[in-house]
């Protein structure tokens, strides 16, 4: 397992409305960070410890149906959750506003490089222009799994995220992941293997449209194979760039998977990420259009194995989205698989 990484939720208090109110100037535009399916999330700064210290407000739209739950889920699979991979919650604020109406807020360290999906994806009308390289994808690959891995078979209970996506990926200043938002995840019990706390958990189909597991659709009970069907989506997605609801796989090729796997039968580098391929190509490692991030600091791929390491990585993803749970892999065989991949080539 991964080395834990102790968390502050027991040495911070519960915070005040006010002091969030304060940290965030109001909750403003200027400091909304991003939004999801039960709030907002905004930037603020207190002081602590004679210091400025920046921090990410998950504040609770109570207005949702379910947000209270979300709230309550996430809290109680935070509070006994310790590892490097995972966004370390500060502390929570169950109180009222100053109109008197119910307020609740979760308060994480702050991410500095946002969420993968900002770096694997343009939004509205902007270019990416500077790209996660070969061995970053593989590296945040890796803490993802080592996350997965340890909530699946180091915690008691177990928790099944079951809503792993990009957006729910955070990296920190140096692009070590971190998996957050628990707001619908599942507490399971080793030995008797059914849910805790199922009052907690948010009701209806548990995911996000292209991440779900075809057996969540059917009814089944979320499980660890779920978390591993949508870790094998996200990482052909992390290599591809494309997402799993592109409109792409409306036509002739109906999803993610079959678009890798019809890849695997011809030339696998025509299906990644252009601007990554870009760089693989350029003889000095660096399209003119595009900046590897921290490149001079990497060792990146040599050309002659470039084939086999893609072969390789969508081989994991492909066999993690099986359509069938038990045709899936454990993540922690996934963690390991991961990292002879990254030993053979990053040697």
């Amino acid at each position: 397992m991964e080395s834990a990484k102790p968390s502050k939720v027991e040495k911070l208090s519960k915070i005040p409305y006010r002091d969030l109110h304060q940290a965030t100037d109001g909750f403003s535009e200027t400091n909304l960070i991003g939004s999801g399916s039960f709030g907002s999330v905004y930037r603020g700064r207190f002081e602590q410890g004679g210091g400025e210290h920046t921090i990410a407000v998950k504040v609770l739209d109570l207005l949702k149906n379910g947000a209270s739950k979300s709230f309550l889920a996430e809290c109680k699979v935070l509070r006994n959750i310790r590892h490097r991979n995972l966004v370390p919650i500060l502390t929570c604020c169950s109180s009222c506003d100053f109109g008197g109406n119910d307020f609740k807020a979760l308060v994480y360290e702050f991410m500095e490089n946002g969420d993968l999906d900002m770096w694997l994806h343009a939004h509205s009308s902007s270019t990416r222009t500077i790209v996660l390289s070969v061995l970053q994808r593989l590296n945040i690959a890796i803490d993802v799994a080592s996350a997965l891995h340890y909530l699946h078979d180091d915690c008691e209970p177990r928790v099944v995220h079951c809503d792993l996506k990009p957006s729910n990926i955070l990296l920190d200043k140096d692009l070590t992941a971190h998996v957050g938002d628990f707001g619908i995840s599942r507490l399971y019990s080793h030995t008797i293997g059914d849910p805790i706390g199922e009052q907690t958990s948010t009701i209806g189909l548990k995911g996000s449209i292209g991440y779900i597991p075809p057996e969540y659709g059917i009814g089944a009970n979320a499980s660890t194979f779920g978390d591993v069907y949508s870790f094998g989506i996200l990482l052909l997605e992390m290599f591809t760039a494309k997402r799993p609801t592109d409109d792409l796989f409306n036509g002739e090729c109906n999803s993610l998977c079959e678009y890798v796997e019809m890849a695997l039968l011809e030339e696998v580098i025509e299906i990644v990420d252009p601007l990554l391929s870009a760089c693989l190509e350029s003889s000095h490692g660096i399209s003119p259009d595009v900046e590897l991030e921290n490149h001079g600091n990497l060792v990146e791929i040599e050309e002659s194995k470039v084939h086999n390491f893609f072969l390789s990585i969508f081989k994991i993803g492909l066999t993690c989205a099986s359509i069938s749970p038990m045709d899936r892999m454990h993540m922690n065989e996934v963690s390991r698989e991961l990292q002879k991949i990254k030993k053979a080539f990053f040697a």
